[in-house]
Protein backbone atom coordinates (compact mmCIF):
# COMPACT_ATOMS: atom_id res chain seq x y z
CA UNK A 1 0.00 0.00 0.00
CA UNK A 2 3.08 2.55 0.44
CA UNK A 3 4.15 2.08 -3.04
CA UNK A 4 0.71 2.39 -4.16
CA UNK A 5 0.32 5.86 -2.22
CA UNK A 6 3.96 6.58 -4.48
CA UNK A 7 2.19 6.44 -7.56
CA UNK A 8 -0.99 8.51 -6.86
CA UNK A 9 -2.12 10.87 -9.36
CA UNK A 10 -4.45 12.77 -7.14
CA UNK A 11 -5.88 12.41 -3.49
CA UNK A 12 -5.00 13.32 -0.02
CA UNK A 13 -2.51 11.66 2.63
CA UNK A 14 -2.19 12.09 6.23
CA UNK A 15 0.59 11.40 7.56
CA UNK A 16 1.44 11.50 11.14
CA UNK A 17 4.26 11.32 13.68
CA UNK A 18 6.18 13.01 12.16
CA UNK A 19 7.59 10.69 9.83
CA UNK A 20 10.14 13.05 7.57
CA UNK A 21 11.89 10.34 5.77
CA UNK A 22 8.28 9.20 4.64
CA UNK A 23 7.76 12.44 3.21
CA UNK A 24 10.63 12.77 1.43
CA UNK A 25 10.20 9.91 -0.26
CA UNK A 26 6.98 10.36 -0.95
CA UNK A 27 7.89 14.47 -2.45
CA UNK A 28 10.67 13.08 -3.97
CA UNK A 29 8.97 10.21 -5.99
CA UNK A 30 6.30 12.76 -6.61
CA UNK A 31 8.56 15.32 -7.99
CA UNK A 32 10.53 12.62 -10.17
CA UNK A 33 7.39 12.04 -11.83
CA UNK A 34 6.88 15.72 -13.36
CA UNK A 35 4.77 16.98 -10.49
CA UNK A 36 5.17 20.77 -9.43
CA UNK A 37 5.20 20.91 -5.69
CA UNK A 38 4.06 24.10 -3.15
CA UNK A 39 5.37 23.57 -0.06
CA UNK A 40 3.83 25.89 2.85
CA UNK A 41 7.78 25.68 4.39
CA UNK A 42 10.33 22.38 3.91
CA UNK A 43 11.52 20.83 6.95
CA UNK A 44 13.86 18.07 5.19
CA UNK A 45 15.41 18.52 1.61
CA UNK A 46 13.94 17.18 -1.66
CA UNK A 47 15.46 16.37 -5.07
CA UNK A 48 14.08 18.78 -7.53
CA UNK A 49 12.11 22.12 -7.26
CA UNK A 50 9.91 22.73 -4.44
CA UNK A 51 7.79 26.18 -4.24
CA UNK A 52 7.27 27.98 -1.14
CA UNK A 53 4.44 29.41 -0.56
CA UNK A 54 0.20 29.21 0.37
CA UNK A 55 -1.71 26.63 -1.28
CA UNK A 56 -5.04 28.73 -0.80
CA UNK A 57 -3.77 31.61 -2.66
CA UNK A 58 -3.97 30.33 -5.81
CA UNK A 59 -1.62 29.16 -8.45
CA UNK A 60 -1.57 26.14 -10.95
CA UNK A 61 0.43 23.48 -8.79
CA UNK A 62 0.00 19.37 -9.00
CA UNK A 63 1.37 18.16 -5.70
CA UNK A 64 1.03 20.39 -2.44
CA UNK A 65 2.67 20.00 1.44
CA UNK A 66 0.67 21.19 3.91
CA UNK A 67 2.58 21.71 7.63
CA UNK A 68 0.65 20.15 11.28
CA UNK A 69 -3.28 20.52 9.54
CA UNK A 70 -4.21 19.35 12.77
CA UNK A 71 -2.65 21.64 15.25
CA UNK A 72 -3.88 24.94 13.27
CA UNK A 73 -6.63 26.93 14.78
CA UNK A 74 -10.14 26.23 14.32
CA UNK A 75 -10.87 28.82 11.88
CA UNK A 76 -7.67 27.58 9.29
CA UNK A 77 -8.85 24.68 9.83
CA UNK A 78 -11.95 25.34 8.34
CA UNK A 79 -10.42 27.09 5.99
CA UNK A 80 -8.05 24.29 4.95
CA UNK A 81 -11.08 22.30 4.69
CA UNK A 82 -12.68 23.78 2.42
CA UNK A 83 -9.88 23.61 -0.18
CA UNK A 84 -8.91 20.25 0.32
CA UNK A 85 -13.21 19.87 -0.96
CA UNK A 86 -12.41 22.38 -3.80
CA UNK A 87 -8.73 20.42 -4.93
CA UNK A 88 -10.34 16.77 -4.30
CA UNK A 89 -8.12 16.07 -7.57
CA UNK A 90 -4.86 17.61 -6.91
CA UNK A 91 -2.35 15.49 -4.97
CA UNK A 92 -2.10 16.63 -1.00
CA UNK A 93 0.50 15.44 1.68
CA UNK A 94 -0.72 16.52 4.91
CA UNK A 95 2.24 16.41 7.16
CA UNK A 96 1.53 16.33 10.70
CA UNK A 97 3.97 15.87 13.63
CA UNK A 98 1.95 14.15 15.94
CA UNK A 99 1.29 11.10 15.76
CA UNK A 100 -2.51 10.04 15.17
CA UNK A 101 -4.00 6.96 14.80
CA UNK A 102 -7.24 5.89 16.26
CA UNK A 103 -8.13 8.93 17.23
CA UNK A 104 -8.50 10.21 13.60
CA UNK A 105 -12.40 9.76 14.37
CA UNK A 106 -12.24 12.56 16.76
CA UNK A 107 -11.22 15.23 14.19
CA UNK A 108 -13.56 16.59 10.92
CA UNK A 109 -10.23 15.67 8.89
CA UNK A 110 -11.35 11.99 8.01
CA UNK A 111 -13.86 13.07 5.69
CA UNK A 112 -11.81 15.19 3.13
CA UNK A 113 -8.70 12.24 3.19
CA UNK A 114 -8.19 9.04 1.44
CA UNK A 115 -4.99 7.83 3.10
CA UNK A 116 -3.73 7.85 7.02
CA UNK A 117 -0.15 6.84 7.49
CA UNK A 118 0.81 6.92 10.88
CA UNK A 119 4.41 6.21 11.58
CA UNK A 120 5.71 5.44 15.54
CA UNK A 121 9.20 4.70 16.56
CA UNK A 122 9.19 2.46 19.43
CA UNK A 123 11.90 2.24 22.37
CA UNK A 124 12.63 -1.20 21.60
CA UNK A 125 14.55 -0.92 18.28
CA UNK A 126 11.68 -1.02 16.05
CA UNK A 127 9.56 1.50 13.68
CA UNK A 128 5.95 0.48 13.14
CA UNK A 129 3.70 2.35 10.12
CA UNK A 130 0.03 1.72 10.00
CA UNK A 131 -1.25 2.90 6.68
CA UNK A 132 -5.60 3.08 6.48
CA UNK A 133 -7.20 3.71 3.31
CA UNK A 134 -10.51 5.68 4.13
CA UNK A 135 -13.60 6.32 2.04
CA UNK A 136 -16.28 9.25 4.12
CA UNK A 137 -14.34 8.85 6.63
CA UNK A 138 -14.83 5.42 7.56
CA UNK A 139 -11.35 2.86 7.74
CA UNK A 140 -11.82 -0.04 4.58
CA UNK A 141 -8.32 -1.60 4.12
CA UNK A 142 -5.40 -1.46 6.52
CA UNK A 143 -1.97 -2.75 6.66
CA UNK A 144 0.93 -2.46 9.22
CA UNK A 145 4.45 -2.61 8.33
CA UNK A 146 7.17 -2.94 11.09
CA UNK A 147 10.93 -2.54 10.96
CA UNK A 148 13.75 -3.46 13.34
CA UNK A 149 17.05 -1.35 13.72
Amino acid sequence: MLKKIAELEGGRVLLTGDARRLARIYLNAWIGRGKRLLVEYLPFQVNGEAYIGSPFEGGHFDAYLIMNPLSRPKGERERLYSWLKENGDKLVLLYEQKYIKDSIARYAIKEFIDYLIAYKRETVGFERIDVMKLEGGRVIAEKSYVRRY
